[in-house]
């Protein structure tokens, strides 16, 4: 019984419903409650004012509001109601339970009358506080919704099943069950004892016996209002003795011990004590409060402590053997990916217990309430919630049905170390003689058959000559700026191939590598000359030899952009420049050298990019090389791509990971400086489809359109396609348009976006080709 409970409570007010009312929706809702949250509609905007005008839209696409529209504030606490133009934005609150509700905007008139006969301002609309629907009221008001009597009485046989019996106190074997209550007294009599005990006459004649119930309430819930004094029972304080300080009664002043002291109005000094423990109080507010900024000030230096002493920690060993670091060093790294998948484990693992369990008390909790529903013999009223009661049950077998009762993690670590090439390597460590002045180290060659672009970046590989001997312990790869100017360092380290990123659009570079070891630093390599693509549409032309796969794992991302301070360019495939000089590469004349054909390919540019932790909002988490985010709050965070596109035609998907609770997450793309902190497509900065599991919407500078039935699950493909040829935005839900062209006449230059909470993960999945079906449509066209 205890697990119904919560289906007896109102959702606005918390507590158990009084006289409810049952909404088409099937969800209920107190009677005076529903007055408190309704809203007045603009004439303009009703349903009356519609059908005059001549709209074709019906009255049910007019009340069936979208849920974002109605809800779209669920983190940021504020809600606008989407059907009515002219509404203001109107704040949300959370009633006691949880639920947010939208308060009136503007209070209801005095009136008189019960909440059911009240009048109903004209066009007033009544939003369900559960699944957010809302309909305008007619001339009926309230009054035409039908009351729930079936829940009435489940309530009523529910708080007569918790009222225990009130027992007579002064019974002296088996107490009877108590028949009233002195207020006075605060004593429970049954019959027989208030007559022997409590006699109607004397000085108890004037004390008040109220039914044991409400004396239980007024004992629990208010203190005996008046107070006896301790030396003349049968008198009342009334005056308050200043010297002893401590009330007393007209006798005490006639012949006690207080006739000589100075004695003031008992209400005056209960004002003036309240006043000065108002004052007291606040002065000890003020101290809590500095304690409490002292209680945050020593947790921050608790972390501040932790912080240093990682750091210090980390500069010790920094100053130890240079191998004995190393392995430190990869000894910590190991064990924090180990203790990673163990937290990992145990998140997913407890999140699922979570789950499980408030699904459980849920459904335990239905089960009950269903059981009570079954036993009433009204055919009526059962037949008013029976289909809604049906639904749910089947709603929620289907939801256990979906994989629930499966573990998702394995208790297995499915992580070894191999560490026999390292011992090896420690075996045979030894002494070589050293040179007093040992020489620099050759000076590098590009592999050009390695050399590649690709969406806008460059990938440069080198090698030493064959037969050099001296080993170089690093290598410095520099870049100009595209405009002819001075050479700077874009990449220092020990490996041989390197990718630069954030290149100028349409512009000409300069790239060069040298060697260096304690020595010194080696001769420049020869200069490769690059050329960056005209136009993303265009006929592009590509050398025919791809990085291979195996050295794609050795890809460096290296700060270009910060370092040249170059701004973020439009994607699009590269070529080298073929160019002839003494003192630049010609790449024609080395691939000939080499015997391979220059076999140019006309390829169309694809994008390959990841989220960007730089731009992203704090709570965000990313993981597998960032192409994977979910958030750690329950409010809607905003990641954007790490490539911008201002020209040509792409596409980008993403899955489901995981799809919990039926959030709301959206996708498409933004400007840079759109806020992280909302829903993607609140603001203007931002062009958005936003979808659960039911139906979508297309939302811009919070506006909502098209909705389109058809929603996603765990598993879903998300599909958005750029055409800045063509200026439209279209999305896609597994490999099925949704809705029309969800946005025309976009210029600019955009970031994919996405926004979401904890209840959802996404996979990115980036370079793919436009769809066929869209790209003969734009060919036809």
């Amino acid at each position: 019984m205890e697990e119904m409970e919560e289906e007896l409570k109102c959702p606005v007010c918390g507590s158990f419903y009084r006289e409810p009312i049952i909404l088409p929706c099937s969800h209920n809702i107190c009677q005076a409650c529903a007055r408190n949250i309704l809203v007045q509609t603009p004439e303009s905007e009703s349903p009356q004012s519609r059908r005059a005008s001549g709209s074709g839209v019906s009255d049910y696409d007019y009340l069936d509001l979208d849920k974002m529209s109605l809800y779209s504030e669920a983190d940021s606490g504020y809600g606008s109601y989407g059907g009515f133009a002219s509404a203001p934005t109107t704040p949300c609150q959370k009633s006691p339970n949880g639920v947010r509700v939208f308060p009136p905007a503007m209070p209801p008139p005095p009136t008189h009358l019960s909440p059911a006969l009240a009048p109903v301002p004209r066009n007033s609309c009544i939003t369900c506080p559960q699944c957010h629907r809302s309909l305008i009221l007619d001339d009926r008001g309230l009054r035409g919704f039908p009351k729930n009597r079936v829940l009435e009485g489940v309530i009523d046989r529910y708080q007569q099943s918790k009222a225990a019996a009130l027992k007579c106190q002064l019974c002296e074997k088996a107490p009877k069950e108590a028949t009233v209550m002195c207020e006075q007294c605060d004593v429970f009599y049954c019959d027989p004892c208030r007559l022997r005990c409590h006699p109607p006459r004397g000085p108890l004649a004037k004390h008040r016996l109220v039914p044991p119930a409400q004396g239980r309430v007024s004992r629990r819930l208010s203190p005996r209002k008046v107070s006896t004094c301790t030396d003349h029972e049968l008198e009342n304080h009334s005056m308050y003795c200043v010297q002893c300080k401590m009330p007393v009664c007209y006798q005490c002043l006639e012949e006690g011990k207080h006739s000589s002291h100075e004695v003031k109005a008992l209400g005056a000094m209960w004002k003036l004590h309240k006043s000065q423990l108002s004052q007291a109080l606040n002065g000890l507010s003020d101290r809590a409060k500095e304690a409490k900024e002292f209680l945050v000030q020593l947790r921050n230096m608790v972390q501040q402590i932790q912080e240093n002493s990682v750091e210090f920690e980390a500069c010790l060993v920094a100053q130890c053997d240079a191998l004995i670091d190393a392995l430190n060093r990869r000894k910590a790294q190991l064990l924090a990916r180990v203790n990673k998948e163990h937290e990992h484990k145990l998140k997913v693992v407890r999140d699922q217990i979570s789950h499980c369990t408030v699904k459980l008390r849920q459904t335990t909790g239905l089960m009950e309430y269903c059981l009570e529903v079954i036993k009433e013999n009204d055919p009526s009223g059962f037949l008013q919630i029976s289909d809604a009661l049906i639904r749910r049950v089947h709603l929620t077998e289907d939801q256990w049905g979906k994989g629930t009762l499966t573990p998702r993690m394995t208790t297995d670590f499915d992580l070894s170390l191999d560490n026999s090439p390292l011992l090896q390597s420690i075996h045979q460590l030894d002494f070589v003689q050293m040179k007093a002045s040992s020489p620099v180290p050759a000076t590098p060659i590009l592999q050009l058959e390695e050399c590649c672009t690709h969406n806008n970046s460059a990938t440069l590989s080198w090698k030493q000559p064959p037969l050099s001997a001296v080993p170089a312990e690093g290598y410095i790869l520099e870049l100009d700026d595209g405009n002819g100017g001075q050479f700077r360092e874009v990449y220092v380290g020990k490996e041989t191939m390197c990718t630069v990123d954030g290149l100028h659009f349409n512009s000409t570079y300069n790239a060069r590598v040298k060697a260096f070891n304690k020595t010194g630093v080696s001769q420049y390599s020869k200069t490769l000359v690059l050329q960056t693509s005209e136009d993303t549409d265009s006929e592009e032309q590509t050398l025919p030899f791809p990085v291979p796969s195996e050295r794609l794992p050795l890809r460096r991302m290296s700060p270009f952009s910060s370092t040249l301070n170059l701004q973020p360019s439009f994607p699009g495939r590269s070529y080298f420049d073929f160019r002839s000089s003494p003192h630049q590469l010609s790449l024609h004349s080395s691939l000939q050298s080499l015997n391979a054909p220059v076999d140019i390919k006309k390829l169309l540019a694809v994008a390959w990019f990841a989220f960007d932790p730089g731009s992203a909002h704090s709570d965000i988490i990313f993981s597998n090389d960032n192409l994977t985010v979910t958030c750690s709050s329950y409010d809607d965070r905003v990641v954007l791509g790490k490539t911008g596109f201002s020209k040509g035609v792409h596409y980008w998907e993403l899955t489901v990971d995981r799809y919990d609770n039926h959030p709301d997450p959206a996708f498409g793309v933004a400007r840079m400086d759109v806020m992280k902190d909302v829903m993607l497509g609140k603001d203007d900065k931002a062009w958005a489809m936003y979808v659960d599991n039911n139906r979508s919407w297309f939302m811009h500078n919070n506006s909502h359109t098209n909705r389109t039935e058809g929603g996603i699950t765990k598993g879903a493909t998300i599909g958005v396609l750029l055409d800045l040829n063509r200026k439209t935005l279209t999305f896609f839900i597994n490999d099925e348009q949704q809705g029309p062209i969800a946005f025309e006449n976009v210029e600019g230059l955009f970031f994919p976006a996405v926004s979401l909470n904890r209840n959802v993960q996404v996979t990115l999945h980036t370079g793919l080709p436009v769809p066929d079906f869209y790209s003969s449509r734009a060919s036809i066209a």
